[in-house]
Order: structure tokens, then sequence, then C-alpha cells
């Protein structure tokens, strides 16, 4: 800062700003200070002169090649990191009375390999949600993007016979955060299939991720919504509209005759989160990843090599008893 206040005049400040105003949006604009580039130039070439503005040209020229780049959100620290350790590495060379028109190229070759090696910006994965993994920063303008797709994920229709019970997973396509995960069950009676969040009520008795309804009658008919959390902010919106189908086989006067029985008192309803059997976890789309497969063949193969050795010293001890 002391170079900064020593023989600082308008007409060198002025030009320094017009010069580092440029491409405002850079990478190197985005993660160094004005008065850590303006620093390095003055210690290159002196506080003022004609020297000074052709450093800071320079300077610019450099690192034009990093004006739209697009990084993952989640390594921006790396990169800031980057770019602090460049800014010390060229104070010491402008020190050392190196050359500006060497050091700055070299210094944005390096900066373009290191963002190379940063982790990819991940696809967004549509039709909805507000998908963090997929967050990235843009150098031009100095911002962090995520994927602009609707909270509210399409309706699924579910039919389940009366009398029986419907299950619910609210699940999404993306990856969701490991911590911080809630969720929050909503109705819309009266047979409404409908978003609109003014209709829905909430299901106290509902947690979790998985809710099912046993036994279902005509009431439950309507439309369900799980919103999924992220440290109170909501991610997605899924939603079910479930449509109870009568038994098969049903006249209209069982029909007639089961709407007289829907009024008067009957088996206690449940709507509750439960806990999905193997069966039904391996029977579930997406269950049989790779990774898995690896776990239950690895869990396989452990229960024969038991089964064996049970076997084996079975017979070890039978035929030396004998």
């Amino acid at each position: 800062m002391a170079l900064l206040a020593q023989g600082s005049t308008v007409p060198s400040a002025l030009v320094a700003l017009m010069v580092f105003r440029g491409p405002t949006w850079a990478c190197l604009f985005c993660f160094t200070s004005y008065e850590d580039r303006v620093r390095i130039c003055q210690i290159f070439a002196g506080v003022e002169g004609p020297e000074l503005e052709k450093c800071q040209k320079a300077f610019i020229t450099a690192f034009r090649g990093l004006l739209d780049i697009e990084i993952n959100d989640h390594e921006r620290n790396h990169l800031h990191d980057a770019f602090t350790q460049m800014t010390h590495t060229l104070q010491e060379m402008a020190m050392a009375q190196g050359s500006f028109k060497v050091a700055f190229p070299n210094a944005a070759k390096k900066m373009q390999e290191v963002i190379k090696k940063l982790k990819e910006v991940e696809a967004c994965i549509p039709p909805c949600g507000v998908q963090e993994a997929s967050r990235s920063f843009r150098c031009r303008g100095c911002y962090s993007h995520v994927c602009e797709l609707s909270l509210d994920c399409p309706v699924r229709d579910l039919t389940v016979t009366r009398g029986q019970q419907a299950k619910f997973s609210c699940s999404v396509n993306f990856s969701l955060p490991q911590e911080e995960i809630t969720y929050s069950w909503k109705f819309a009676g009266g047979g409404v299939r409908t978003q609109d969040q003014s209709y829905f009520r909430d299901i106290l008795q509902a947690r979790g991720n998985l809710v099912r309804i046993r036994p279902v009658q005509l009431k439950h008919r309507g439309t369900y919504c799980c919103e999924i959390s992220h440290d109170q902010f909501p991610v997605a919106r899924v939603y079910f509209f479930l449509n109870g189908a009568p038994p098969r086989g049903e006249t209209k006067l069982q029909v007639s005759f089961r709407k007289v029985l829907d009024w008067a008192p009957r088996e206690a309803e449940m709507i509750e989160s439960w806990s999905p059997s193997l069966g039904e976890l391996l029977a579930s789309s997406g269950a049989l990843t790779p990774s898995n497969q690896c776990l239950l063949a690895a869990a396989a193969a452990l229960a024969s090599a038991s089964a064996t050795l049970v076997v084996w010293m079975f017979f070890r001890w039978y035929f030396k008893g004998n």
C-alpha cells in the first residue's frame, strides 16, 4: 500500500482505472484486488510513467484467455488460493528485477493449467429441482449459477385398489446433499390433481422419504406433495396423484353400499412412514447399481465361504470322533 500512496497522482490513477476496467468480468478480476494488481505493476515499472501503463496493459492482455471460464462452484476456494499464490509469486519476481513481459504470460499459462485440473461442472438433470451439485461459478460476471429448473417435479400417477395400501417413495434423479435433508408431506384432497400449494394441508404423521397409506379409502383420492429441503431451503417438490380404484368385479350396487359404509366408523386408517424390506429395495428402480451389485456379490461370497467352513468343521469333527 505504501507504493500506492507514494507519488500517486490524479492522471496515473485515472489511467490505471481505465486500463483495469476493460473486461472486468475476467477470472483475474474475480480473484485479485485492484490494489494488488496496481502494486505488482508499480514494483515492476515504478509508481508512475509510461512503463507503468505498459505493465498494466500487459497484465490484462496476458489473462484475456480466462474471460469466459466456468468452474465447479465447489472449486472456487481452490482457484482463489491459486490466484493468491500467483500474486505473491509475481511480487517476488518484480522485487528480483524480473520482466513483466515474461512473468505475466507465464503466470496466465500456469493458471490455465490449474483450471484444467479442477473438478468439471456437473450437468443439470431435468426436469426439476435445485441441484447444488451442478452449481457453477462464471468468471464473466464473477457470479455463482445453478440450474434454472422448476422446483416442482411432474405429478406421478398411482392407482391403488381401495382397501389395499399405497406406498410413496419421495426421490429425485439427482444427487442430494448428505446432511441436513428433511422431508415434509402435504395432501390436497377431493380428488384434485394439482401442484398449487394453496390446496395442500400438512400431514403431520408422515416423516421421511417413504410413506404409506393403509387401507386406501375413497377420501384418500387426491394429490400428495413431498417437499425435500436442505438446511430448511426447498430443493424439490415431488407429487403423487392417488386414484383409488374399486375392487375388480365390484358392481354399481356394491359401490353405492361402500359409499354408505364410508359414513360409518371403520377400522383405524394409517398414514405413516415405513421402511422397505430387502425384497422391496431390490425391486425398486435404480437399486441394482454397479456398487450395490458388488456389495451383493461380496455378501454372497462371504455367505458361501462361511457355509463351506461350517460344513468342513462338521465333517472334521464327525470323522475325528469316529
